[in-house]
């Protein structure tokens, strides 16, 4: 009679358990990590030092030497065990996602771009180098002779504009103050 109503209740017990076994697997402790804002350090929950400036600003720093070098001004990419420097040089390349590169497809087409026809550019295309460079050539010298032109015609005005104020500005005569000795240190030695 006893045993009868035992094995009901050990599989009731059993699927219980296998139940909240199950349930465990599957939630898992997650832990709230933060990073160190000189080093780049994991900082697990209750360690840590925080530091909140007068902008109200929280840095959260992994030690007293994170947090000293960081008032110290030091530069964490100048450290070497830092994470900054070890990024900038290239230490943790198999932490950092390789980039996938894409395939350049060629157009079975040409199209013709705004402003110049596909006759235009085919043309340019069938060019010799030899032509292009004259082209070029003669180009630049257009422009370094605008350029020019301008700084000339600039010079001018500056010319004239300053004859005008020479003739309209009678000098001052006044004698200018005769310089005395200087006065205080030298700037020497304490």
């Amino acid at each position: 009679m006893l045993q009868q109503l035992l094995v009901p209740i050990y599989y009731v017990l059993s699927s219980l358990c296998r139940w909240y076994r199950s349930f465990l697997e599957t939630k898992k402790m997650v832990l709230k990590t933060e990073l160190c804002r000189f080093s780049g350090a994991k900082i697990y929950p209750g360690k840590g030092i925080r530091f909140v400036r007068a902008d109200s600003q929280v840095f959260l720093f992994s030690n007293s030497k994170c947090k000293q070098y960081f008032h110290n001004r030091l530069k964490p990419a100048k450290l070497t065990w830092t994470a900054m420097y070890r990024k900038q040089h290239k230490k943790d390349i198999h932490a950092e996602a390789v980039k996938k590169r894409r395939r350049a497809t060629k157009k079975p087409y040409s199209r013709s771009i705004v402003g110049a026809t596909l006759e235009v550019i085919q043309k340019k295309r069938t060019e010799k180098a030899e032509v292009r460079d004259a082209a070029r050539e003669a180009q630049l010298r257009e422009i370094k002779e605008r350029i020019k032109k301008t700084k000339d015609e600039k010079k001018a005005k500056k010319a004239e504009l300053m004859a005008k104020t020479l003739k309209t500005q009678p000098k001052a005569s006044m004698p200018k103050a005769a310089k005395g000795p200087k006065l205080g240190g030298g700037g020497g030695k304490r």
